[in-house]
């Protein structure tokens, strides 16, 4: 597979990634659908053996269960991986979630000794701020960042759901490699604010989560019922009744485009994401969506499917809120 270098410090990474949040559960049992760890291991190695050794995950997930699945796919040979795994969303020492943002220094340094050993290794390769903590200065929580690169703990770093200005400020005090933010045909208001824009200008590379809207794109959800009763989706309001149907009616026009390539319409959004030059990581946990996300590495669209895709969504499109209101309150 073909790599791509994030930011200008030396990172390359394969132009597409793999999302693991999906292959555990969380603590208050929300997830999307079933967990299988065998499953998801196998497709952890599978995605190597193609070239996709760029893994996602995240203290949060779980918490600390993702990076704990990761730990066993990858104990063998970690130096053949790219981690990211990210903190801000506060853990307490009983191990539970306080659905506080904690980005003092302090708070730092002990989820990066937390990560390390949940994931069994001494480095990470990419280590994000999940999100901004609005009561501590950026300069703060990155300025700690910094010291666990001196430290040899953490490779490089990033950002995940700020703003330019939040982008800007932090990259004064050392060098960002990355941000990460929910984008695809559902979701552009990185585009919208600027942010897109700021991350050229820095030369700062971007990492779309969720490029399948959340799995809209796929064309597997026809209704509210194919989600599990469990799916935390089911709370976001692309997926509740006053966006849900407008929102099926985009994706039959994405399918019909799609089928005149010979394509699903989830390659056809991730090829759209890739021709940016944009790193997507979409989730998945299984072999067989994990063969056909990166199948759409290989595939090439003209400008003129660029602009006829993009029409069927235009930028500015309400497709829905990617969250609820308290978690829409958090994003910078």
């Amino acid at each position: 597979m073909n790599t791509i270098q994030l930011g200008n410090q030396g990172l390359k990474v394969p132009v597409i990634g793999l999302g693991c949040m999906g292959m555990t559960g969380f603590e208050d049992g929300n997830m999307y659908g079933e967990a299988d760890e065998k499953e998801a291991i196998a497709t952890i190695h599978r995605s190597l053996e193609l070239g996709g050794n760029f893994l996602d995950t995240a203290d949060l997930y779980g918490p600390f269960k993702n990076e704990q699945l990761i730990a066993k796919a990858t104990e063998n040979n970690r130096d053949q991986y790219i981690i990211a795994t990210k903190f801000g969303w506060e853990i307490n020492d009983q191990d539970k979630v306080t659905w506080a943002i904690n980005g003092k220094k302090d708070y730092v340094k002990k989820s990066v000794e937390r990560s390390l050993k949940n994931l069994k290794t001494d480095y990470i390769d990419l280590y994000y701020m999940h999100r901004l903590d609005k009561n501590t200065p950026i300069e703060e929580t990155v300025g700690a960042m910094s010291d666990l690169v001196k430290e040899g703990k953490v490779k490089y770093i990033g950002l995940s759901e700020v703003s330019s200005e939040t982008i800007k400020r932090a990259h004064i005090v050392h060098p960002i490699t990355a941000v990460q933010s929910e984008y695809s045909l559902f979701e552009r208001t990185v585009e919208e604010r600027g942010v897109i824009t700021t991350l050229q200008e820095l030369k700062i590379g971007f990492v779309p989560y969720s490029p399948l809207g959340r799995g809209f794109l796929s064309g597997q959800i026809r209704s509210i019922d194919d989600l599990p009763e469990n799916d935390f989706r089911r709370a976001i309001p692309r997926f509740q009744e006053q966006h849900f149907y407008k929102n099926i009616k985009l994706v039959e026009a994405i399918e019909s485009m799609a089928k005149e390539k010979n394509i699903t319409s989830s390659q056809l959004a991730l090829a759209w994401i890739i021709s940016k030059g944009f790193v997507p990581i979409p989730g998945t946990k299984g072999r067989k969506y994990l063969e056909q996300n990166i199948d759409a590495v290989h595939i090439q669209l003209t400008e003129e499917e660029i602009l006829k895709l993009e029409s069927i969504i235009p930028l500015g499109t309400d497709t829905g809120a990617q969250y609820d209101e308290f978690s829409m309150g958090l994003l910078d």
